[in-house]
């Protein structure tokens, strides 16, 4: 049984126990309704000691998790009474702008891929929020302002480099373990620990046409209605999200709206300000305009546009689906509940896909649900834990009431802990070769603090020796 002592000799990066300083905050996510204290937590530098930290998980026979951005909804970046792999210091990011490709580190969040690649004028998609971390997104398959366009951001992964259960380092392409290469596209972290990911660029920005139109929502079933129609016609280029919750004090609304429930339509356009201010003219007429702030601005500053809405530490529990099309029904109860917001920081919000997205193969690649051409996701959101029962209530109301006309397909990346029936919903067709893929990588599913794929021929996850771990380690490192 290998020493922490030792383990600590041989790393470049650090370790954390439990009353170090540094501890409490290395083990806190966004998510404050997560609060799991791990046995040892190690602050990876380098690939080399992500390999040695497996290795001696192994040995000591803890359950592992893996922090990336720390941003993930269910938490599975910390466990209770096990190793935690901490990449959050692992962030560089290397763009080749002659090449058309970008390497980043996993601790990398997607702040720190766009602020490097938007310097070549270059993007790889990611999501909405600038704090979230890159490895999670894109393993689960990343969705954002350009999908439409150029895909997923596991679509746009060339290479990536991982070390697997047995701590070996190994390079997954499409000409080097392929079958890898496909799962990591959209099947999460089940397979081991990316090091590196190598993403294709394309020429975006600097500046976007991009923006917010507000609306009442006395007037929302009718917005949304004309919204349904409009964006069925619109171009790639093009992505309008809704978004149903109470208006934050943004400086181009009347004081007067503050705190009122809003609808609201977020646009990115991918072209010049004339073409764009042509192409969403008709939004003027859905309703009554309570406000409105669209022109060009730098596509970096958009990505961050609603990081004041996803700050850490606020309690959040969240819920989804993927519509194919937005239904009277689903719209009209859509409507009814965002009117019942059981706190001031929860909201609905609609992203559109299609386009690009919906093009591939639906086994192309991990990421199987290409049929979504809308995802719902139910943001319950607030600050205390007396509010907890509430809003969770809320939240689960809106997936029961909306159930009916999803298509039962997922985002693995917005599931919570508890959503594990739906863990093959998420990867549907393609679960089967996922689960051989994992039989081949990872037999004894030793990474298992995701959304987790069984290895084909297993039923159980097995059990990780946690329970004691804490004193365990303790004990060794005063020995």
């Amino acid at each position: 049984m290998n020493s922490t002592e030792t383990l600590k000799q041989n790393l470049a990066g650090t370790i954390l126990l439990p009353g170090n300083p540094g501890y409490d905050e290395a083990r806190s996510i966004w998510n404050g309704m997560i609060d799991r204290r791990p046995a040892i937590i190690v602050r990876c530098r380098t690939e080399a000691d992500v390999a040695r930290a497996v290795e001696y998980a192994r040995d000591n026979h803890l359950l592992v998790s893996i922090r990336g951005g720390g941003h993930n909804i269910a938490g599975h970046a910390v466990c209770d009474g096990g190793l935690m792999i901490d990449l959050s210091t692992m962030k560089e990011v290397r763009v080749d702008a002659s090449a058309s490709r970008v390497r980043v580190q996993p601790g990398a969040t997607l702040f720190d891929v766009d602020r490097a690649t938007q310097a070549h004028g270059l993007a790889t998609p990611t999501g909405i929020n600038s704090t979230t971390g890159i490895a999670g997104l894109a393993l689960g398959g990343g969705f954002g302002w350009l999908s439409r366009k150029v895909g997923l951001t596991s679509d746009n992964l060339v290479s990536a480099r991982m070390v697997t259960a047995e701590a070996e380092c190994i390079q997954a392409s499409a000409t080097s373990h392929p079958d890898l290469y496909w799962a990591l596209r959209g099947g999460g972290g089940n397979f081991g620990v990316v090091t590196e990911f190598e993403f294709a660029l394309h020429p975006i920005g600097p500046e976007v046409f991009s923006g917010l139109v507000v609306f009442p929502r006395s007037e929302a079933a009718t917005v949304l209605r004309k919204y349904r129609n409009f964006a069925a016609a619109a171009p790639d280029e093009l992505s309008v999200w809704v978004l149903m919750r109470q208006a934050p004090p943004l400086p181009f609304l009347p004081r007067e709206v503050h705190g009122e429930n809003v609808l609201v339509l977020a646009l990115c356009y991918l072209g010049s300000e004339e073409s764009g201010r042509k192409l969403i003219a008709p939004l003027a007429d859905f309703g009554k305009v309570l406000g409105q702030h669209v022109g060009m601005q730098p596509f970096t500053a958009w990505q961050q546009a609603f990081d004041p809405l996803l700050t850490p530490g606020a309690r959040n529990y969240w819920k989804s689906h993927n519509f194919r099309e937005l239904k009277d029904g689903l719209l009209d109860t859509l409507v009814e509940l965002a009117g019942q917001l059981p706190s001031p920081q929860c909201e609905i919000f609609i992203g559109q896909l299609g386009g690009q997205v919906a093009r591939l193969a639906a086994d192309a690649t991990a990421f199987g649900n290409r049929d979504a051409t809308f995802v719902m996701n139910v943001h319950g959101r607030w600050n205390s834990p007396a509010e907890d029962k509430a809003d969770i209530a809320w939240a689960r109301e809106v997936y029961r009431r909306t159930l009916p006309f999803a298509t039962g397909g997922a985002y693995s990346n917005f599931l919570t802990a508890e959503e594990t029936e739906r863990v093959k919903s998420a990867f549907g067709a393609n679960y089967a070769r996922l689960a051989k893929v994992k039989a081949s990588y990872d037999p004894g599913n030793f990474f298992r603090m995701n959304q987790n794929i069984l290895p084909e021929g297993t039923y159980t996850t097995g059990q990780g020796k946690s329970s004691n771990l804490a004193s365990e380690i303790a004990e060794r490192n005063v020995r």
